[in-house]
């Protein structure tokens, strides 16, 4: 059948959709739903709390056609969601997302609601998520800098030891950087939209805006970095463009983890950790936190996350919890460096010479 009698046939069947009629943003629809809907003041309220927090940051400009083609997207937010919120919580804010989008095809926006099949509760028989030791990021992050220079090594560091999300990250500017402070801030994250990359116009979360510290290799490392940048943004393309997340894990992160056996090089044959992905370096560094005793209050603040109840009023970090976090760091670096065959580390000093003052040789003090 001809696309003009299939669409003669869906005017005859009353599922035809004007194309036009599909390219409304999901932000503007909820809202002109939200406001139309018949609710309680209570629940007006936390629907509205959930679209301020949970549904805007991550939808708000995409066309309700790009999210109906977008299952795969829907369920890598709800998985994401998971790491930050209860269950109960994540189940609410996709009912709300779904119930917007079951309005979406009753008024004939779209054709059906894509969260149908979408995998909401954890489940008991969900894979563990990965932890990578020091020396797997130090050695991915070698690889990274050998296919894609120095940001692919820089790159790889922050994300084991900042637990920032790839959103933040590509999304970082050199001027913003604080020489004071030695952090980099965290404000509004780049996303991707039909094929557009855009930065968003607020932070996924409030908690989520943030400063992070860098410990003092990892500082070096990025200064240097922002230094030699001539682009917009710290993290680029080849072509100074916007970083693209498929692009990046399918062509460089995943050979640089799970290895390249056809590489001529033997050093890039072998897989460092199978599987692991960039959000699972978020999960890593919130792990090493946990384990070096730092306080719960200061590993929610480095992540970007809300404490729960009256934590939230009475706690918070302190200079002190602040400097345990970047001593923690340094020593799980120079763990790394140390776990390194001597090859290894001759090839980690060739490639970024500056690390000489941040390797601990016995009996010798760092550089300050």
């Amino acid at each position: 059948m001809h696309w003009a009698e299939e669409q003669e046939a869906e005017v005859r069947r009353r599922t035809w959709i004007a194309p036009e009629d599909c390219e409304i943003a999901f932000g503007d629809f909820a809202q002109t739903w939200l406001a139309q809907a018949r609710l309680a003041e209570t629940t007006r309220a936390k629907y509205q709390s959930y679209l301020d927090t949970h549904l805007l940051p991550q939808w708000e400009d995409w066309p309700l056609i790009s999210i109906f083609n977008s299952h795969i997207e829907i369920q890598a937010w709800v998985n994401e969601m998971h790491e930050e919120l209860a269950e109960p919580s994540v189940s609410s804010v996709f009912a709300l997302f779904s119930t917007v989008l079951n309005v979406a095809v009753r008024a004939r926006r779209i054709p059906a609601n894509p969260c149908n099949g979408v995998r909401v509760s954890s489940g008991d028989y969900e894979a563990d998520r990965q932890v990578a030791t020091p020396v797997q990021v130090l050695r991915a992050a070698m690889r990274l800098h050998h296919s894609f220079g120095q940001a692919g090594f820089v790159l790889a560091l922050m994300d084991g030891y900042t637990g920032a999300r790839w959103s933040e990250l590509v999304a970082l500017e050199p001027h913003e950087y604080d020489e004071v402070n030695r952090a980099v801030p965290v404000r509004t994250p780049l996303r991707e939209s039909a094929g557009k990359m855009s930065k968003a116009k607020r932070p996924k979360t409030p908690a989520g805006k943030r400063w992070l510290q860098l410990p003092d290799f990892l500082n070096a490392v990025y200064t240097d970095l922002v230094a030699d940048s001539e682009q917009a943004l710290v993290f680029t393309g080849s072509r100074g463009g916007m970083l693209r997340r498929g692009n990046f894990r399918a062509r460089f992160w995943r050979p640089a983890f799970d290895g390249d056996p056809r590489s001529d090089l033997a050093w890039l044959r072998a897989p460092v950790l199978p599987g692991f992905t960039f959000n699972e370096g978020r999960h890593t560094h919130r792990t090493w936190l946990a384990e070096d005793g730092i306080p719960e209050v200061a590993r929610a603040a480095r992540l970007g996350h809300r404490m729960p109840g009256m934590a939230n009023v009475y706690e918070h970090v302190t200079p002190t919890m602040k400097e345990q976090v970047l001593a923690a760091l340094e020593r799980r670096w120079r763990g790394s460096v140390r776990a390194l065959s001597p090859r290894e580390r001759d090839r980690l000093m060739e490639m970024v010479p500056r690390l000489r003052e941040y390797y601990p040789v016995e009996g010798e003090q760092k550089a300050s």
